[in-house]
């Protein structure tokens, strides 16, 4: 029957539900905001995903976020040595699959900042406004440092 309640209500409903589904989707995505860093006040954290990528994330301005990882056996290494970025603000990211509790490090130019200390699974980040030139980005851990869980940052 033309012109019925039902009939009309279909399209509006329709409508409604494409709506929602748009808002929904819109709302899943990444939410790291590459805050992060606070002080190293000892606890040990956790939980965080375990993404094992690397990227210079936000190439046309604004933030960078570098992604690094400890490694998985435990020994006091980095899966990276070397990292490079450009001048603003940087935040580095360690995912930390080893049983071993690890964090994360800045340091150089008159910059000093530690991420939390985090155990298996946890993610430490620490984020700092940096100008060109090197920095070392290290494990602030015990002696970790010491037994080389560090690297080499270049800001240009």
């Amino acid at each position: 029957m033309p012109g019925s309640v039902h009939t009309r209500r279909v399209p509006l409903f329709l409508a409604a539900f494409l709506a929602a589904a748009a808002l929904v989707a819109a709302g899943c995505g990444d939410d790291d905001d590459g805050g992060g860093g606070g002080g190293n006040g000892g606890a040990y954290g956790g939980g965080g995903g375990t993404k094992e990528t690397s990227a210079n994330e936000g190439a046309g301005g604004g933030a960078r976020t570098l992604k690094l990882s400890a490694d998985p056996g435990g020994a006091l290494k980095f899966d990276k040595t070397s990292l490079t970025a450009k001048a603003g603000k940087v935040t580095l990211v360690m995912d930390n699959p080893s049983s071993l509790p690890h964090a994360i490090a800045v340091e150089g130019n008159g910059v000093d900042e530690h991420g939390k200390t985090v155990m298996k699974g946890g993610v430490s980040r620490v984020a700092a406004s940096l100008r060109p030139g090197e920095y070392e980005f290290y494990c602030p851990v015990d002696a970790h440092e010491e037994g080389g869980m560090k690297g080499t940052l270049t800001v240009k």
